[in-house]
């Protein structure tokens, strides 16, 4: 199956030309310093050595920023955020108070805000974590991760691989991403979940096998 067209629509991100150049959308995290160091950097300020930011982005004193990175319009670094590298942080996305980020893209307007941490992951346009979940990116065994499609098995070759969370896809408060899962755009994640595996576009993962058709707001009023 072609994971991009589960997980995203075209653009919102400065790396999407990158993106979908990969037939396999885990080889994509391969090179993200090579990515950073080709993009133009037109408008932007090299904050520190390898650091490229917006003048719009909003970046705190405290927070930490190792290269290379970089950071787009409107972005917001927050209190104490630590950005290991590697990461491109696309226009209004929110890093926020404690969070780490290492190896990712991050789509436009995604928000990470509260206690999470974000590792070779590629989180989709308007993307929200919630307090304290995170995407867990190396297996306990530590062999190589493998992706649970529909269409079958997959070896990514990679020993650490976090998560690939498609637009506008809502992950709730202390969820776990374990590494490998692919949650389709739209979809919701329950809080408290363990998450493996393949959830497919516009669904709930209620925790403890679960799913469930995710229903619109009109479907709902409809409905009473």
């Amino acid at each position: 199956m072609n994971l991009i067209d589960v997980l995203f629509v075209p653009g919102h991100s400065v790396a999407w030309d990158y993106i979908v150049s990969f037939d396999f959308l885990p080889d994509a995290l391969a090179g993200l310093d090579t990515l950073i160091s080709s993009l133009p950097k037109d408008g932007l300020d090299e904050i520190s050595e390898g650091v490229w930011a917006s003048p719009s982005a909003s970046i705190a004193p405290s927070s930490c920023i190792m290269p290379p990175c970089i950071i787009y319009d409107d972005a917001e670094i927050r209190h104490s955020a630590f950005i290991r590298g590697n990461a491109v942080i696309g226009r209004g996305v929110v890093i926020g108070n404690s969070v780490e980020v290492k190896n990712s893209i991050i789509f436009d307007e995604a928000e990470i805000p509260h206690f999470n941490y974000v590792g070779d992951s590629i989180l989709g346009y308007k993307a929200h974590m919630g307090a304290g979940s995170i995407t867990s990116n190396v297996r306990s065994d530590k062999g190589n991760i493998v992706l649970h499609l529909p269409d079958g098995d997959f070896d990514t070759k990679r020993m650490k691989l976090g998560a690939f969370v498609g637009d506008r896809a809502e992950i709730g408060c202390n969820a776990v991403l374990n590494p490998g899962t692919v949650i389709g755009h739209d979809s919701v994640v329950y809080p408290l979940s363990s998450l493996r595996g393949y959830l497919p576009p516009s669904m709930i993962n209620k925790g403890c096998g679960i799913i469930a058709e995710k229903r619109n707001k009109e479907e709902l009023c409809s409905a009473r």
